[in-house]
């Protein structure tokens, strides 16, 4: 990835931190109607193509919102299906910036799709397709953007595009995120006959959108051209949505009343709302924006969708929206039977209780049951199988059973078995060897039971939880739209933690005059090599043997653990004496490969600055944490970081100091584990006595039990200062 685009990412990494997490939110209602479908997805735009409603928008919570393609797709606006488009790669690399996608059909009847992406440049680029869910080919063959980076003037940043099209047949876009320091958003007019050239394309001046940020949308009101956007900062919970009026769609625009016109709640329930699209139903219309996840992670990248009534006052007065968990009424007659297992009684072989200093907070398994997509039962921890146990009540027919995992677009391996007693039980589905992703999963038979069971068994990703947001079960069968299926994954099954410690280096146990190689006593083995200035000392002051590091770091030869790959659980814990703490670098320990992806939370690192990422780095100051109490310089210290597949945690001299919500997705294959320093440097200054990493995660007993037990001893008297 180059500077400039860097650079671009840089600016929309922008964090401030948010209180998201010190006050108690309600999102635990029952029947919820918003979020309106299950996961992690941003920047939705609706269409009502023939009888069908279609969303798409950007799959979150990976990579800086760099998930598959899909679109969620719904004939009554209340059951929602998930589909992975066939979208074409780029010539050099494959897709995985999808961001903020927009689609219209064009007047000779096909439908084209317009997406941002950041690997080759933030363009705006164009596929076209005889249907709205493909499959996809490109505009232009050569990669050609629709919308280049630097138009329609030198700097400006083209991302966030949506088109609309007039009364009269002509088709406008608008463009452009980080407008408040880009001079404002841009419009163009779209050749309708090649749809993939932009004409008359101009900046709106900043002052006609008073506040922006990013996510422009237009649409029509009688004879206004109501140009609605987000503004402040998509991280936390000053996100926002407001507007302007004017009379053709280059404006003039005239700031208008009431804003924002949809913004946090005061429970804070909805938090961070924006990047909307607008639905209109006959006089009606309804907001379609997203907010972020509860508990809230890190960084506001793992967002999701809700729907509200939107009112106007007159033709160019938008009343302030109101948020719900509720949603909007049913403005759709459903097909969809009831649900049996509504409320039904829950239990499970575990459940995730996440403990920080954000959050007390337990992801119940009563949430698989509630028909809530802001809530979601998660497993005590990323080891499997795991399993739920459903109560109908009473023995009923069970014809369909759906299940929505947290993940749609990454396939898990599962079982449903039933039984009349709860005691002997009979295979309903065997999914066990499913390598075909879903949201939901579709499971039909024909049997009568009390109980149903879920056994999850694999998952597609290291380190993905056992997690269900919704499963429904039904007496009847009932049509499914359009009976998308997905393609399957050629990926195997993640691997699973050895549980073991897989590094093991102590200082004490070399004795060697000259430094050359350090074998690794854990359970992969290997030798770590010398690279630079790394030497084995005495602490003049304590008398401690230690690795010195000055401008060197230890490389091991041996292949990071798939383990640690993607979500995986580890710990890394060490005794360090930091003499000088620097603002930047000073990486005590990496495993991961900074240019596999180059993305948020796709790069870990265990740090010792005084900086952002000051404790853990994953995007070089962006979605990191930081020391909330610096470990003081010159004195020994034991740093501990772990991650459980959801939280991770800094400990200093077994102490919790920070915490921050987190899905990681790792990138290893390339990657090296080196102690003392970063794939691209940034090296550590200092001692360190000892450093032992676990492919899963230490608990609070554990470290301080560690703690104890490897305190580095004196081997000779300090000297006298």
């Amino acid at each position: 990835m180059n500077k400039r685009n860097i650079l671009l990412i840089h600016f929309l990494l922008v964090f401030v931190i948010s209180n998201y997490g010190q006050k108690k939110v309600n999102v635990n209602l029952s029947n919820a109607g918003n979020p309106i479908f299950p996961g992690y997805f941003a920047d939705p735009t609706i269409k009502k193509f023939g009888n069908i409603y279609y969303i798409y928008a950007t799959t979150d919570n990976e990579m800086l919102a760099s998930g598959a393609p899909t679109v969620w797709y719904s004939k009554d606006l209340q059951n929602w299906y998930n589909y992975t488009m066939e979208i074409p790669p780029f010539t050099s690399m494959p897709i995985t910036n999808f961001w903020a996608p927009d689609i219209i059909e064009g007047k000779d009847g096909k439908y084209y799709l317009y997406f941002g992406n950041c690997e080759i440049g933030c363009n705006i680029y164009g596929y076209v397709s005889d249907t709205p869910t493909g499959p996809w080919k490109k505009l232009n063959e050569n990669d050609k953007p629709i919308i280049s980076n630097g138009y329609p003037r030198t700097g400006f940043p083209s991302l966030d595009a949506q088109f609309f099209k007039d009364t009269d047949g002509k088709v406008y876009g608008y463009w452009g995120t980080w407008v408040h320091y880009n001079g404002g958003y841009a419009v163009g007019e779209l050749n309708t006959k090649t749809m993939k050239d932009m004409i008359n394309s101009t900046n709106i001046p900043l002052n006609q959108t008073p506040k922006p940020f990013e996510a422009a949308y237009m649409m029509k009101k009688c004879d206004k051209y109501i140009l609605i956007y987000s503004g402040a900062s998509c991280h936390d919970e000053t996100y926002n949505v407001r507007y302007s009026y004017g009379d053709t769609p280059y404006g003039p625009f005239t700031e208008g009343a009431n804003n924002p016109i949809l913004s946090t709640n005061e429970d804070q329930s909805t938090h961070g709302p924006g990047h909307h699209s607008v639905l209109e139903d006959g006089d009606d219309y309804y907001i379609v924006y997203h907010k972020h996840d509860y508990p809230m992670t890190r960084g506001g990248l793992a967002r999701q969708v809700c729907i509200d009534k939107m009112i106007f006052e007159n033709d160019s007065t938008i009343k302030t929206v109101v948020p719900t968990s509720k949603g909007i009424e049913n403005i759709v007659k459903s097909n969809v039977p009831k649900n049996i297992a509504l409320n039904a009684s829950v239990t499970a072989s575990s459940y995730y209780h996440l403990k920080s200093l954000e959050y007390n907070y337990e992801y119940k398994p009563a949430y698989a049951t509630d028909n809530n997509n802001a809530t979601i039962w998660k497993a005590g921890n990323n080891s499997l199988p795991q399993d739920l146990t459903i109560d109908l009540g009473s023995v009923q027919k069970i014809k369909r059973v759906m299940t929505q995992f947290e993940f749609a677009s990454y396939y898990y391996q599962y079982t449903i078995e039933y039984s009349s007693d709860g005691k002997n039980w009979k295979m309903y589905s065997d999914k066990s060897n499913n390598q075909t992703p879903g949201s939901p999963m579709i499971d039909d038979n024909n049997r009568k039971a009390r109980y149903l069971k879920l056994t999850v068994l694999a998952t597609e990703k290291v380190g993905l939880l056992a997690a269900v947001w919704n499963i429904k079960v039904y007496s009847d069968m009932f049509e499914i739209p359009l009976q998308l299926k997905n393609k399957p994954s050629n990926e195997a099954p993640a691997a699973v933690s050895s549980h073991k410690k897989i590094i093991d280096i102590n200082a004490k146990d070399l004795n060697v005059d000259i430094l050359t190689e350090v074998l690794n006593k854990g359970s992969i083995a290997g030798t770590f090599s010398k690279k630079g200035d790394v030497s084995i000392s005495t602490d003049k002051e304590t008398g401690i043997k230690a690795f010195e590091f000055k401008k060197g770091a230890l490389v091991l030869d041996q292949p990071v653990p798939k383990s640690l790959a993607w979500n995986g659980a580890f710990t890394v814990a060490t005794w360090v004496k930091n003499q000088e703490i620097a603002k930047e670098g000073e990486i005590l320990a990496s495993w991961c490969d900074r240019r596999e992806f180059s993305l948020a939370n796709s790069y870990n690192a265990l740090a010792y600055n005084s900086g952002h990422y000051g404790a853990v780095a994953h995007l070089d100051g962006h979605f990191d944490m930081r020391y909330n109490t610096l470990p003081e310089a010159n004195t020994w210290h034991f740093i501990v970081l772990t991650f459980d597949g959801v939280v991770e945690k800094i400990y200093v001299d077994s102490v919790l100091d920070n915490s921050q919500n987190m899905l990681l997705s790792s990138a290893t294959d390339r990657a090296k584990i080196i102690i003392g320093a970063s794939d691209i440097g940034e090296n550590y200054s200092g001692f360190m006595a000892s450093l032992n990493m676990y492919d899963y995660v230490l608990s609070k007993e554990d470290i301080i039990n560690l703690m104890k037990k490897s305190t580095p001893k004196k081997t000779k008297e300090p000297s006298n200062k």
